[in-house]
């Protein structure tokens, strides 16, 4: 019988912060939480970033839907175009679509992303967003909240803070790309 591979017979390694399970009961408390800071669904929209922040956003659009029993607006992100470091990139980004299908202007907009990190990927959806309308407030939801940031930005609606160090990689997997729900570091 072969024996399963384990985290030593690899340079690097990774450690679980979150499962499914843990992932669920936070999304749980976070749905709750914009609920209660924007006193229910009235002008309120989730945005999720491409990719991981999609799925999250989805995800939140059903729970509160589910605890509201109002649908609010969902749309897509792709922050290809907006980003910084464009120039300096060796390969060619990946453009995709941003799909928005209500119009952000006076809408109180929750941005959703898996990993908060140097914060220059809120930034980059901001512009986006301006570009599109001009919300009444953008708020910011966030699976992992890693700090190092390069920016002065904060989230409204964290999952789990996560203290690393810069050379560690936080990976976050979703059913929907065909994992197991999960958070991972990368330890080097």
């Amino acid at each position: 019988m072969k024996s399963p591979k384990t985290m030593t017979d690899s340079p690097r390694k990774e450690t679980v912060i979150m499962d499914g399970q843990e992932m669920r009961r936070i999304l749980t408390r976070m749905a709750h939480e914009i609920l209660e800071r924007n006193n229910g669904t009235q002008g309120l929209a989730l945005v999720g970033i491409r990719t991981g922040g999609v799925f999250l956003a989805q995800r939140l659009e059903r729970l509160i839907e589910g605890i509201d029993h109002v649908a609010v607006p969902l749309g897509e992100l792709d922050i290809t175009l907006y980003r910084d470091d464009l120039a300096i990139r060796k390969d060619q980004p990946v453009l995709r679509k941003t799909i928005i299908p209500f119009h952000i202007s006076e809408m109180k907009i929750v941005l959703v992303d898996d990993v908060l990190f140097t914060g220059r990927t809120i930034r980059a959806a901001m512009d986006g967003l301006m570009d599109l309308g001009r919300p009444a407030e953008i708020q910011l939801a966030v699976l992992i909240d890693r700090g190092h940031r390069q920016l002065p930005i904060r989230a409204n609606y964290v999952g789990k803070n996560l203290p690393t160090s810069r050379d560690e990689i936080v990976r976050v997997f979703f059913e929907e790309l065909g994992d197991e729900d999960r958070v991972v570091i990368v330890k080097p």
